[in-house]
């Protein structure tokens, strides 16, 4: 017997428990990568402190000080991370120079599937939090970034050399957002179907043929709110406020001005916190969708039409209001807790019909592959919509519906 082992018999023999000599886990900076990422991506930015993450890890918030000096640090240091991540997925090495076009782009495309896979519970940081970086980190994550797509556009267009640069634009970012959008759900699929599924829709994505563009801008009809719809200018007010600044960067006294109220106090005659304002926003995105699918159910002759016709509704209704599209996706950490669980609860089951719908029209997909397919479809409005702007030719209603409808069926559509 050792002395030190000698010694902790002898302590556990006079009644004494023996000292627990725990020591610092050397991957412990990993460690607090993926529980920060995660945290960020889950309960956003401002929604998480230094202390959060420590006790998510079992150390003390000095502890984890000791590695950063902030949250910010922290938040910083993760988004820059995820973006080079992406940045290194892209480079092939030299072997592959020599290789045919879409070879090379069949190995970016499955480098970039295995890292969305692999960091997939920190994904929601980039895609929701990365506005609240500061100027020039913003500028580095942006031109990581803008590396993946210019690689995948470049790839695009040597194995598809019909197409124009806007089409290799709009078809690096559906395949960008097919990808992305696991971290949106948490819809379990075992890792080898995963990277087969993902696979499959991202080579739809980049082998589809898109409609022709507009050849004018698509207009879109605008209501005005009469200014004695008060109710109804706190929200839309609100709403654009939450798309431009970020819920937690928005007072209650920013929306009564946007709204033209005299003070903040006239707001709590309509809604009873700022919260509620945003769980109405999320209850209306939530009820345009689900009450359409009764009566394009009813009124079509299977399940591939009821589905199209969902998926034209679906993005005409995003087109309408793209800031209320982006905040359903950006802001649900920030909804009140007794609002958030009904609206999953709504949000799980429009996903859920949808899902019936596509393996329907598909019966070889299990229910989870219909359900991660129709978040990823969904996704793609949303992406494309801050990409490229309602108005852009290059990626109008019809095109993001022709690309929503390659992604669910995994082919062209007719």
């Amino acid at each position: 017997m050792g002395a030190q082992e000698g010694r902790a018999a002898d302590k556990a023999s006079d009644g004494t428990a023996p000292r627990v000599v725990r020591r610092r886990p050397r991957d412990r900076r990993a460690q607090i990568a993926a529980a920060s990422a995660e945290a960020f991506g889950s309960l956003g930015y401002h929604g998480v402190s230094m202390e959060d993450i420590a006790s998510r890890l079992d150390i003390s918030s000095a502890a984890l000080y000791r590695h950063y000096p902030s949250k910010y640090a922290l938040f910083r240091a993760e988004a820059l991370r995820l973006g080079a991540l992406s940045e290194a997925a892209v480079r092939l090495p030299d072997s592959a120079r020599g290789l045919p076009a879409d070879v090379r782009l069949g190995r970016v495309m499955d480098a970039l599937i295995a890292s969305s896979i692999a960091n997939r519970r920190s994904a929601a940081l980039l895609r929701w939090q990365r506005r609240y970086l500061e100027e020039a980190d913003a500028a580095i994550l942006d031109d990581q970034l803008a590396t993946v797509h210019s690689v995948l556009m470049s790839l695009l267009g040597e194995a598809r050399p019909e197409l124009d640069k806007a089409d290799r634009a709009v078809l690096s970012a559906a395949i960008l957002s097919v990808l992305s959008s696991i971290g949106d759900h948490h819809v379990s699929i075992p890792m080898r179907a995963l990277t087969a599924l993902l696979g499959a829709a991202c080579r739809a994505a980049a082998e589809c043929v898109l409609p022709a563009p507009a050849q004018h801008p698509e207009a879109l009809a605008v209501n005005e709110i009469p200014l004695t719809f008060k109710h109804e200018l706190l929200l839309a007010r609100a709403i654009e406020l939450f798309h431009e600044r970020g819920y937690p960067n928005v007072s209650v006294e920013d929306i009564a001005t946007a709204a033209g109220l005299p003070a903040s106090s006239a707001v709590y005659r309509f809604y009873r916190s700022k919260g509620d304002i945003l769980a109405a926003a999320f209850r209306r995105a939530a009820d345009r969708v689900s009450a359409a699918i009764g009566p394009a159910v009813a009124a079509a002759d299977g399940p591939e039409q009821a589905l199209t016709t969902l998926i034209e509704l679906y993005v005409a209704g995003s087109f309408a209001e793209r800031e209320l599209t982006f905040v359903y996706y950006a802001e649900i950490s920030n909804v009140p807790a007794d609002a958030r669980t009904a609206l999953r609860n709504i949000q799980r089951l429009n996903v859920e019909e949808w899902a019936k719908l596509l393996a329907g029209v598909r019966p070889e997909l299990a229910a989870a592959d219909a359900r991660l397919l129709v978040h990823a479809a969904l996704a793609l409005v949303v992406d494309l919509g801050q990409r490229f702007g309602s108005t852009d030719p290059a990626c109008s209603r019809q095109r993001v519906v022709h690309l929503m409808r390659v992604v669910l069926f995994g082919r062209d559509a007719e």
